[in-house]
C-alpha cells in the first residue's frame, strides 16, 4: 500500500522479510498455539540467518545498518505470521536498545552482537506480581556486595522466561532515593538462582515461553550493570520506544486477514447473492481498509520522526509513539472483529485462522503499556509541549464575535 513512499533499499528489505515469512512452517504456528512448543529458538535463528534481526542496529554488532522506517517495513511482514512469533522477533530490538544506547563496548560484544546473530536469546524482566503499570513501584532489589550485586525478587509475564539465555532486569539499588533515581538495569545470565517458577496459560499469543521468574540471591557481576546506578528510569523511557513501536508495527500485518474475509465474501452466497453485495458485509471490509491504512500512516509518520531524531526519545517522540501504539493495537482488534463478523459462524472455528488472530491481538493493547497508560502519556506530553509552544498560528480565540467581553472570560 505504501510502496510508493519507499526507496529501492527499503523495498528490498520488505521483499526479504516477506519471503522469510512465507517460509515459516504452519506446523510451528499450530504447535505454539497448542503450547507444544515454548520459545522456538530455531525461528529466531532463521531470522538471524536471513539478516533480519536488529535491522536498525550497526552491522558491527550484527545489525543491518537500517533505521526505524526499515524496521517498520520488516515488522509488518513478520506480523503476518503470528503475534507470538512477531513478539519473539522484536525482543532483540527491544533489549538491544538498552545495551546499544547505554551499555559498554564489552557488553555490546558479549551480549548484543551474539543476540543479533541468533546465537544468544534474550528477554526483558519488567513487570512484577504486585503490579504492571507502576514501574517505579518495583520491589526487586539488587544490593552491592564487593564486585557483585545480589539480586532478589520476582518478575512475571516475561516473554522468554522459558528459553532466554539472559534477561534485562530492573531492580531497586537505592530504595531511599526518589523513585526515578532508585532503579537500575542489569544483564542477568540464566544461572543457579534464576528460576522459571511458572508458565502462564494464555488466551492467545502462546508459545513464547511467558512465565514468572524468581531471583534468589543471584550474583550479578558489577560489569553487568547497564549505565550507572539509578539510571534505570532513563533507560526505561528509551526502551519504551522500541517496545511500543514494535507492538504497533507488528499489528500492520493484517492485510492477509482482510483479504481472506473479502475473498470469502466474494464466494459465500446468501439469499441468492454473494454476500459482498450486502452493504452490511462490504461496509465492514471498507472499515477494515480505512483502519489499516490509517494505522500504516501513523506508523510510517512516527518512524520518520524517530529517524530524524536518531531514535532518541523526547516529549514529541514519546507522544507520537504512544498515540501510534494505542491507535494501532486497538484498531487491529476492530479489524479482526470485523473479519470474523464477515465470516460468521465459521469464523469462530479453527477452520479459518481469524479466531486465533483475534485471540492473539487482544494482548497488544495491554502489553508494553496499556491503552490507559498511553492516554496518560499522550495528554501529559501534549500539555508540556503546549506550555512551550510559540504563538505562530492564528489565535482563533479572537475570532469570536464577543471575544472582547473580557468580564465574561473567567478562569478562577
Amino acid at each position: 500500500m505504501y510502496d510508493f513512499l519507499l526507496d529501492e533499499k527499503i523495498l528490498e528489505w520488505k521483499k526479504r522479510a516477506r519471503e522469510f515469512a512465507k517460509k515459516v512452517p504452519k506446523k510451528l504456528i499450530i504447535q505454539m498455539d497448542e503450547e507444544k512448543i515454548q520459545y522456538p529458538k530455531e525461528f529466531v535463528q532463521m531470522a538471524a540467518e536471513n539478516k533480519l534481526l536488529g535491522c536498525r542496529f550497526p552491522s558491527r554488532y550484527g545489525g543491518g545498518d537500517g533505521n526505524w522506517t526499515i524496521e517498520t517495513v520488516v515488522n509488518e511482514e513478520i506480523g503476518v505470521i503470528s503475534t507470538a512469533l512477531s513478539c519473539l522477533f522484536v525482543l532483540p530490538s527491544i533489549c538491544g536498545e538498552a545495551i546499544y544506547r547505554f551499555g559498554t563496548e564489552e557488553q555490546k560484544q558479549k551480549y548484543l552482537k551474539p543476540t543479533l546473530e541468533g546465537k544468544k536469546f534474550t528477554a526483558e524482566a519488567l513487570t512484577e506480581p504486585r503490579g504492571g503499570s507502576d514501574f517505579f513501584g518495583a520491589t526487586s532489589v539488587a544490593k552491592k556486595e564487593g564486585s557483585y550485586y545480589i539480586l532478589n525478587g520476582q518478575k512475571r509475564f516475561v516473554v522468554g522466561a522459558e528459553g532466554a539465555d539472559y534477561f534485562l532486569v530492573y531492580a531497586k539499588t537505592n530504595p531511599k532515593a526518589p523513585p526515578h533515581e532508585s532503579i537500575s538495569l542489569f544483564i542477568v545470565d540464566r544461572s543457579e538462582g534464576v528460576e522459571t517458577k511458572y508458565l502462564y496459560g494464555l488466551l492467545g499469543t502462546r508459545g513464547g515461553g511467558a512465565g514468572r521468574l524468581v531471583f534468589k540471591d543471584v550474583q550479578v557481576p558489577e560489569e553487568n550493570l547497564i549505565g550507572k546506578e539509578g539510571m534505570g528510569g532513563q533507560i526505561f523511557y528509551q526502551m519504551m520506544i522500541p517496545e511500543r513501536m514494535t507492538s504497533a508495527t507488528g499489528c500492520l500485518g493484517l492485510q492477509p486477514a482482510i483479504d481472506l474475509a473479502a475473498k470469502y465474501a466474494s464466494k459465500r452466497k446468501a439469499f441468492g447473492k454473494q454476500i459482498k453485495e450486502f452493504q452490511a458485509v462490504s461496509f465492514r471490509i471498507a472499515d477494515c481498509l480505512i483502519l489499516l491504512d490509517a494505522m500504516r500512516a501513523m506508523c510510517y509518520m512516527t518512524a520518520k520522526a524517530l529517524d530524524q531524531n536518531n531514535g532518541i526519545t523526547n516529549s514529541f517522540v514519546r507522544r507520537l509513539v504512544s498515540e501510534t501504539k494505542r491507535f494501532c493495537t486497538e484498531n487491529a482488534y476492530k479489524i479482526l472483529d470485523n473479519c470474523m463478523q464477515v465470516l460468521g459462524g465459521i469464523g469462530y472455528t479453527n477452520v479459518f485462522p481469524i479466531e486465533k488472530l483475534l485471540r492473539d491481538i487482544r494482548l497488544a493493547s495491554i502489553w508494553t503499556g496499556t491503552s490507559e497508560i498511553m492516554n496518560l502519556i499522550i495528554q501529559h506530553e501534549y500539555f508540556k509541549e503546549l506550555e512551550k509552544k510559540p504563538d505562530e498560528m492564528r489565535d482563533i480565540s479572537l475570532d469570536a464575535k464577543e471575544s472582547d467581553a473580557k468580564d465574561e472570560i473567567v478562569y478562577e
